[in-house]
């Protein structure tokens, strides 16, 4: 009986914590936009009960029409002169640079961020955790880092456990960081569960274990 209440947790806790997140964040943007849409285009006007993700759907549908709209040349000249008229503010310019900057990184990088994990030594020699590689150094940590180094400077993000939008930005040499064959998708599965979901290794993997254990008897 214990076996099969864990079995169902484990099935039910995920897929309902999942909806409720889900369906909190539709009724959210449902309250903010559905004031603002004209009684001709909801349908709610003209169905006897509410119908939910109406005010999602416009978010959805107002973003690409804004994204077309900014694509020409028109549109571009326009969002030129709005951010010169915010770059005359003193507080607004800051927050509106910073912001942008980082949703420019977000989106343009979203395909080709943490493309590889790997394992460092961190806090101290012996003991290792989990990092997911960013990108290159560039720019002025790499002229200062590297004095003369064949080796690259990589930049990785090290997240904390069982959180993992949190973490440290570290710089190091390639040579410093152990590659690993897992996908990123499950090494954020292993650092959210606290080790408790580990990914499986193949064959290949064993023999490798086996023969360090062969050549390295006292565990060196």
């Amino acid at each position: 009986m214990r076996n099969y209440f864990l079995t169902g947790l484990v099935i039910a806790a995920p897929l309902s914590i999942t909806v409720y997140i889900t369906w909190g964040f539709i009724n959210i943007v449902d309250e903010w936009i559905k004031p603002w849409v004209p009684d001709i285009y909801n349908p709610e006007t003209y169905l006897p009960f509410d119908v939910p993700g109406v005010g999602l759907v416009f978010v959805l549908v107002g973003l690409t029409i804004l994204g077309a709209l900014a694509a020409n040349l028109f549109g571009r000249t326009l969002v030129d002169m709005g951010e010169q008229l915010l770059g005359r503010m003193p507080v607004v310019r800051n927050l509106y640079s910073a912001l942008k900057q980082i949703f420019e990184t977000v989106i343009s990088q979203s395909n080709t961020s943490f493309r590889e994990v790997g394992l460092i030594e961190y806090p101290r020699k012996g003991l290792y955790a989990i990092v997911f590689v960013s990108t290159d150094a560039k720019g002025e940590i790499l002229y200062r880092l590297d004095e003369g180094d064949e080796d690259e400077i990589i930049s990785v993000f090290l997240p904390t456990t069982p959180n993992p939008t949190s973490g440290f930005l570290l710089f190091l040499p390639r040579k410093d960081m152990i590659s690993l064959d897992m996908s990123v998708e499950e090494a954020a599965k292993l650092v959210i569960s606290a080790g408790l979901v580990t990914p499986e290794y193949v064959a290949g993997g064993e023999q490798i274990r086996q023969s360090v254990k062969v050549t390295n008897p006292e565990g060196s």
